[in-house]
């Protein structure tokens, strides 16, 4: 019996696969590592590669080595190929916790929920409220400054510039969008400083009014299957919590 191959459905699980093991380990992944995973020969990997970096989804850092996802890869995993995660009950239950200690003001909250999308996705959490266009709330930006990507200090600087001087910041987070949470990947942001960056955006609302957004900046190697349930939960649970105050 000839057993036939569907390329297309391969060729996305190695694109998954190998996005999947570079924002494990943010090192260019091997042919053979997938090759492993998949029971095929590194040589056929190697073809899947050639094809998905023609195809701009690859691109490799040097010359024989390994692969590591562009833009338009990161773009395409976001869309296309990841599956939506549910956010773990224990971090719910840690999320609700951390709203019941004593918070009674406005400011308050806000500051506590830019503390609790940082300790969540161990990234820099922004919390923006409409009616306060100077005022920015941010949390674990250091966390990202953590991470490899990070690690060229001219554009770092840049970086935390951009931030504290927070209008450029609130533009790009008040930009229109119809999703529950909008990702923004590379230059999508629009932005020099943050061109290595994702960013990851939700409203908050009260009586189906939107009062602000809520967002997760990182590399573009974040985890977004954590990051997008989890963003979607705290922007729910803050809305809820604004109709008590």
């Amino acid at each position: 019996m000839v057993r036939t191959v569907d390329y297309e459905s391969r060729r996305r699980a190695v694109l998954a696969s190998t996005i999947n093991r570079y924002i494990e380990t943010a090192q260019p992944v091997s042919s053979e590592e997938i090759a492993q995973e998949f029971d095929l020969s590194p040589a056929t990997i190697r073809n899947i590669f050639a094809d998905l970096e023609a195809s701009g989804y690859l691109t490799h850092p040097y010359t024989s080595g390994g692969r590591i996802p562009t833009n338009k890869g990161y773009r395409y995993y976001v869309d296309f190929l990841i599956s939506q995660m549910e956010i773990l009950d224990e971090e719910k239950e840690r999320i609700i916790n951390e709203y019941k200690k004593e918070i009674h003001r406005l400011e308050d909250v806000l500051e506590k929920t830019s503390e609790i999308i940082s300790q969540i996705t161990h990234y820099a959490g922004i919390v923006s409220f409409l009616k306060w266009q100077d005022k920015l709330f941010y949390k674990g930006v250091s966390s990202i400054l953590e991470q490899p990507e990070f690690q060229n200090l001219t554009k770092t600087r840049l970086l935390i510039k951009m931030i504290e001087e927070k209008w450029k910041l609130l533009e790009i987070l008040n930009r229109d969008f119809d999703e529950k949470v909008k990702i923004y990947i590379g230059d999508e942001i629009g932005c020099p400083e943050m061109d290595n960056c994702s960013l990851a955006v939700s409203e908050f609302r009260h009586k189906n009014r939107p009062l602000g957004r809520l967002a997760v900046l990182g590399p573009m190697r974040m985890e977004y299957q954590h990051i997008i349930p989890s963003l979607e939960y705290i922007s729910d649970v803050l809305s809820e919590i604004l109709e008590n105050i």
